[in-house]
């Protein structure tokens, strides 16, 4: 669960989100969902994700599908770890 509140806080900031939008779960929707999220954000988290957990994300693990929602990201970051 320490991991999925890092990573949405991680999401939250990087995009901006304010509001009541700001308050992301393991079921909430991602990829085509939040309109901030376009490549270059998916970029950006992913470079923050990588200097919060000290690890390498590989380009050929970055897919819609990992980014489908919170807990699909969460889970993909566990198992870095």
């Amino acid at each position: 669960m320490a991991v999925e509140k890092t990573v949405a806080a991680v999401v939250i900031n990087t995009l901006g989100i304010t509001g009541s939008r700001n308050k992301l779960d393991t079921d909430s929707p991602l990829l085509g969902a939040i309109p901030e999220l376009d490549s270059l954000a998916v970029v950006n988290i992913l470079t923050a994700i990588e200097e919060m957990f000290d690890i390498i994300i590989d380009d050929e693990d970055v897919s819609a599908e990992l980014f489908a929602t919170l807990g699909s990201l969460s889970a993909f970051i566990e198992t870095k770890l």
